[in-house]
């Protein structure tokens, strides 16, 4: 069954994130406003941090929150599993040429993030309760007159705070407790569906003085643990950018486990995961800054500009370096195989030799498909006595592998149907374990150890993760809550909020390739209508930045 919805959810992914135009909307819309605004995320750079260090702050200025903590909410949403999970997935998929195009979305993202927050901060609204709120769904309807977009833009932002915001992170942090914890998945969706929901329910103000703190926290939990990896392989940093830079237009060559990477793959995964982590045009962060304290929409637009370039382009890029030094991401190691990750291959393919990698390329990278394994294994003792067959796991040549059923090694048949274990009472209990590569938060975790913490470095991305990802579910609860009150007013707050906790606890022990799969597809949900609607704004947003500096020249506004 999860094999079946992660193949119908791919299909839906390769419509929308993974489909050849995605990367290049999102881009160019950067690009467009990267020109069309005189490079924005250089010029304003400067003037951002004086902004957000609150030298202009006006307290008696309309808004909730204080420039910083509409900063720390917006980055506790942005700074999260994308950092620890997204970079190794992007490396896997697209190789580390794939980080290239993460930085490219940045830098070109700053510029899609200013001019989105500050149409949502200047068409912000007041709610009944007294607290504003903003967001591309009032600028769609009031800046633009068209209401049915808005409409559309809210249904996604609400789909978009389960399957981006809340359910990743939460199975991300599961996973990594029982890796490092032994902390069973269930118990830890439990404890932490408690503690969300205490913060949630105290609205924006409750979520910016949380987020206050753990943001800085975390972040500087993580880049300690990170720069002691990066420092015990700093003869490797040179050749690791180089790995980075060399491919860029080729895509990622075979290395170690690692069967290469095609450009379209790179590129691809790279936009993808990059979007995924910052959220630049996907319209989430807005909503944040648009109830902070502030008489001018141009100030907060000015200090969004700082959110892709310390997500991206210095937390993310801290995480590939780690990765990439480290040399984990191209070796194999032990692992329990996800059934989504798992597919049996006709014949015996090696990934040793030049025939074999091509043909693993072919089929992995699309290429010449193999043929699917369809019959039957024969298992002693846990290991398979019959041959002719290979089994793929994480994309990589799946060694030692092993079944067990109860806590004991199988013994018996094992039936294969087109490449995939058959559904049956006993094979869907049974654990195939053996060595491939890794991706996600677990590559990140054994990357940790590669340093002079040794195996205390997975405390690190554990405890660091475990902050990353509640402070994101905190902050795109907000997000949603929002949307649903645009559609549905503060009757909607409270069901939203018990489905939001709810599926953050069922999220906990769900397969992790579908949550992915996923959030993929969820974060193009918002991204389209949004970035649409900037982009008939242009005009709006040029004169309202030269507004402001006619303005600033009589004397600094906030």
């Amino acid at each position: 069954m999860t094999d079946q919805i992660n193949q119908f959810l791919l299909f839906i992914d390769s419509l929308l994130g993974s489909a050849a135009y995605f990367p290049f909307l999102l881009l160019g819309t950067g690009l467009f406003f990267t020109l069309y605004l005189k490079f924005p995320q250089i010029r304003y750079f400067g003037h951002a941090w004086k902004v957000v260090s609150g030298k202009f702050s006006k307290q008696d200025a309309p808004g909730d929150t204080s420039h910083f903590g509409a900063l720390t909410t917006a980055l506790s949403g942005t700074v999260g599993t994308g950092n620890i999970g997204g970079v190794a997935l992007a490396i896997h998929l697209g190789g580390p040429a794939a980080i290239f195009w993460m930085w490219a979305t940045a830098f070109l993202g700053m510029a899609t993030k200013f001019v989105e927050v500050t149409l949502s901060h200047k068409y912000r609204i007041k709610t009944e309760d007294g607290t504003i709120a903003g967001g591309p769904m009032f600028v769609m309807e009031k800046a633009l007159n068209m209401k049915w977009l808005a409409v559309i833009f809210a249904i996604g932002m609400i789909v978009s705070a389960f399957g981006a915001g809340n359910m990743p992170q939460i199975n991300s942090i599961a996973a990594g407790m029982r890796e490092t914890f032994d902390i069973p998945p269930i118990w830890t969706g439990a404890i932490l569906s408690v503690f969300l929901f205490m913060v949630v329910v105290g609205g924006i103000k409750r979520i910016a003085k949380v987020t206050e703190a753990i943001v800085p926290t975390m972040a500087a939990l993580y880049i300690i643990g990170a720069l002691a990896v990066i420092f015990t392989n700093l003869g490797n940093i040179v050749p690791s950018f180089m790995s980075i830079l060399q491919d860029i237009f080729s895509g990622s060559a075979a290395s170690g486990g690692f069967i290469g990477a095609s450009f379209a793959f790179a590129f691809n995964r790279g936009v993808n995961r990059g979007l995924f982590s910052n959220e630049a045009g996907q319209g989430s962060a807005p909503i944040a800054h648009a109830a902070a304290r502030g008489d001018s929409p141009v100030s907060e637009g000015f200090v969004s500009i700082l959110e892709p370039f310390i997500d991206t382009i210095v937390i993310c890029t801290i995480t590939a370096l780690v990765l990439l030094s480290s040399g984990v991401w191209s070796e194999k190691f032990e692992n329990d195989f996800q059934r989504t990750d798992m597919q049996y291959v006709a014949g015996d393919i090696s990934d040793q030799n030049q025939t074999g990698l091509s043909s693993l390329y072919g089929h992995l990278v699309g290429g010449e498909r193999l043929d699917s394994f369809n019959g039957v294994i024969n298992v002693q003792d846990g290991i398979a006595v019959s041959g002719g067959y290979t089994l793929i796991n994480a994309r990589s040549v799946a060694e030692e592998v092993s079944y067990r059923f109860q806590n004991q090694p199988y013994t018996g048949e094992l039936t294969i149907n087109d490449g995939r274990l058959a559904s049956s009472a006993v094979q869907d209990e049974i654990l195939v374990t053996g060595r491939s590569l890794l991706h996600s938060v677990p590559l990140t975790t054994v990357a940790f150890t590669y340093s002079p913490f040794g195996e205390y470095g997975k405390y690190i991305v554990s405890i660091g993760l475990l902050l990353f990802a509640f402070s994101t579910a905190i902050a795109w609860s907000y997000y949603g809550n929002r949307a649903t009150i645009y559609l549905f007013g503060q009757r909607g707050v409270l069901p939203y909020r018990m489905f939001y906790i709810g599926g953050f606890f069922l999220a906990s022990f769900a397969d992790t390739t579908i949550i992915w799969t996923l959030s993929a597809i969820t974060i193009v949900l918002t991204t389209i209508p949004n970035l649409l609607a900037i982009f008939l704004l242009r005009r709006d947003m040029r004169d309202t930045v030269n507004q402001y500096w006619v303005e600033f020249r009589k004397g600094p506004i906030d």
